[in-house]
């Protein structure tokens, strides 16, 4: 599942979670709202207007559950807000190709030396997810391509 950048919905806020949250209490919640937005739960004698917004509200709950509540998703969804995080918070020094980086086959790691000593790496499992990495000394960033 691939998740947008553009004017994409913080899934926490969503259903009043935080991203430390554990499943059990992110499902907790999620059965909370599901519970009180829910159109078969809903009263009589409500306006159609809010009955429609309550509706739209209960769908985006449902929506944030289906991608926090699946280990797969959360960690993909997770990896996406980091990384636009990293993007709004420092400025991306270079672009550079994974096979420009050297490989260490001891610690299954690609590392680049930054130009303030320190090193950027990343693992193997990680060149699939990861496309920004920090350096492990200084503020700047690289873009892997």
């Amino acid at each position: 599942m691939a998740f947008g950048r553009t004017d994409q919905k913080d899934w926490y806020k969503v259903l009043g979670a935080k991203p430390s949250d554990s499943l059990a209490e992110l499902k907790r919640k999620y059965q909370k709202l599901a519970l009180l937005y829910h159109p078969d739960k809903q009263e009589a004698d409500v306006p159609a207007g809010e009955v429609e917004e309550r509706v739209q509200r209960f769908i985006e709950i449902d929506q944030a559950w289906k991608i926090l509540g699946n280990e797969e998703t959360k960690k993909e969804y997770d990896l996406q807000q980091r990384e636009d995080n990293l993007t709004k918070e420092w400025p991306l020094h270079a672009q550079i190709y994974l096979e420009d980086m050297s490989w260490n086959e001891d610690e299954q790691l690609y590392t680049l030396s930054c130009r303030c000593g320190g090193n950027y790496s990343v693992s193997k499992s990680e060149t699939k997810d990861v496309s920004l990495v920090c350096c492990d000394t200084c503020s700047l960033v690289i873009q892997i391509l």
